[in-house]
């Protein structure tokens, strides 16, 4: 029998079949994915001093990485634009880079105390747009530059994983000195790191308290 050269090639098997295993979405579940920022994602947002921001490479390689400021940070410029500080680091700038080869972002916020969370997908950018920066100072001093994050889905998640996690909970915090420093970490992963643990945690600490920003 002649092959059917004009049919489309089978997609390869990349696991389970997800749907029948897990059923279907609840209508809640879909209907409450919004395109915009309504008046309740706002009032997240400006409560909100801690957020995940995920990105991907051209290759499609990952990362997630961490901002946090005071709340309200982060600034809703209209129902479909967020701009988000990019303050001093390290100088990986990994979430730019890989912004500036893809653009699709995911950002999920907290608000301390909340089990709700807020989840946010889109498109983003990298803005030097002088006004903004300078609106976005802390310390006398404006970040380089800021994400400008264009919205396609915001939505509240539920407080499942946080309840299950306990995070929030103050008991169960990890006592003090159960993680190594980070000084130590560093220590222990980089045969090359000729400073001792000693210096490298000053070092660490006169970066948290003089150079946040």
């Amino acid at each position: 029998m002649p092959l059917d050269e004009t049919a489309a090639p089978a997609k390869p098997s990349s696991g389970p079949d997800l749907e029948t295993l897990y059923g279907d979405a609840t209508p809640l579940a879909i209907a409450k994915v919004l395109d915009r920022i309504d008046e309740n994602c706002r009032l997240f947002i400006s409560h909100s001093p801690f957020l995940c921001i995920a990105t991907a490479d051209a290759e499609g390689k990952q990362d997630v990485s961490p901002r946090g400021d005071p709340p309200g940070f982060v600034q809703v410029l209209d129902d479909k634009t967020l701009a988000i500080p990019d303050r001093v680091g390290n100088n990986r700038i990994d979430t730019l880079k890989n912004l500036r080869d893809n653009p699709e972002v995911g950002l999920i916020f907290f608000v301390p105390g909340v089990g709700e969370t807020m989840r946010v997908n889109g498109t983003a950018r990298i803005t030097e747009d002088a006004a903004l920066l300078e609106g976005m100072a802390m310390n006398g001093k404006a970040p380089k530059t800021a994400i400008l994050v264009t919205v396609r889905e915001a939505f509240i998640h539920c407080a499942k994983a946080l309840k299950r996690s306990s995070l929030w909970d103050p008991s169960v915090q990890v006592p003090k000195g159960t993680i190594p420093s980070l000084a130590r970490m560093i220590k222990a992963q980089v045969e090359a790191m000729g400073d001792t643990v000693e210096t490298v945690e000053e070092r660490i600490e006169v970066a948290y308290k003089e150079r946040l920003y």
